[in-house]
């Protein structure tokens, strides 16, 4: 998924849910987790795939993740990554 453009369409939750357990299947050998599952509290998440995951949903969506953004809760699961990147490209903060 290196080197994607941002999407410029009109994004569904089940689009971006999809991609992201894209993303997650990649980092984890094939084995992402659920929807709902906190992937910190498993173990799957170490900080330098946190940061690679900030990293893919700014290029990805084309938009922008601030230092107040980076509350753990936006982040913990894929539908509260979905939630956040839909909720900022509705906002328009690109």
């Amino acid at each position: 998924m290196a080197g994607q453009q941002p999407v410029d369409a009109e994004l569904t939750a089940e689009a971006i849910l999809a991609e992201l357990s894209g993303f997650f299947a990649a980092a984890t050998a094939g084995d992402p987790p659920g929807a709902d599952e906190d992937y910190f509290a498993l173990g799957l998440v170490n900080s330098l795939l946190a940061l690679e995951l900030v990293a893919h949903v700014e290029r990805r969506y084309g938009i922008e993740v601030d230092v107040a953004d980076l509350d753990l809760d936006n982040f913990r699961t894929l539908n509260r990554v979905t939630g956040f990147v839909l909720r900022k490209r509705s906002a328009g903060i690109r």
